[in-house]
């Protein structure tokens, strides 16, 4: 059994599959990323006294950035939802029950959409904290400075900043229309040249309604 920061790595055939699944498909960055995002949210899990399923948790986390991956991404939807997608099929494919499979897609969907998660389930909350403390910093004082250590250190962060807004574009630079009302319009905004939002009012006085 493995535990970093004293929380337990997920080791049934679910969490093992997950882990060689999204190793075999990403970079080491978005693995030791995604693994980063399950101990700072169950982490978080911990010290907010929640109730969350570890498994549900670890595949959420694990998946939550497979919409990034050249095997997973698609042009058509955001990449929050390729990543859902996977994680539902998967999560069916091994017996887990719809309830819980449809839990995880929610985790993953809504991970880039502030405060909304925080007050859903366990799981969907707790992948929403744990990207939000690994990427954005929100929530790290929360923590010691040691658990913050003992988590880089089995799963570094060398130059992430600059790689995950570089893996960000990549991912959803073919697909700008559906950073509409996402966070991750900034992103093109910042790195892609030529991006121009989609204007939410603009939506509005241009609709087919003629009043």
């Amino acid at each position: 059994m493995t535990r970093i920061a004293d929380i337990r790595i997920p080791d049934s055939r679910l969490a093992t599959e997950a882990t060689e699944l999204v190793r075999d498909v990403a970079t080491p960055l978005i693995y030791d990323h995604s693994r980063r995002v399950y101990l700072f949210g169950a982490l978080q899990g911990e010290r907010r006294g929640l109730d969350y399923n570890p498994e549900l948790l670890y595949v959420g986390a694990m998946f939550h950035d497979l919409g990034l991956t050249e095997k997973y991404r698609t042009t058509e939807q955001r990449f929050e939802i390729d990543g859902a997608d996977q994680a539902r099929e998967f999560l069916l494919a091994h017996g887990i029950t719809a309830h819980a499979a449809e839990t995880v897609w929610t985790a993953i969907a809504l991970h880039t959409t502030p405060e909304i998660p925080g007050r859903m389930a366990p799981e969907i909350a707790l992948v929403t904290a744990g990207v939000e403390f690994d990427v954005l910093g929100i929530g790290y004082d929360d923590l010691p400075a040691e658990t913050r250590a003992a988590v880089v250190a089995a799963h570094p962060r060398p130059d992430f900043k600059r790689r995950i807004l570089a893996a960000f574009t990549e991912g959803i630079a073919d697909r700008p229309a559906t950073t509409f009302g996402n966070v991750k319009a900034d992103v093109l905004e910042h790195f892609s040249p030529g991006f121009v939002r989609t204007d939410f009012v603009e939506v509005i006085e241009n609709s087919a309604w003629p009043e």
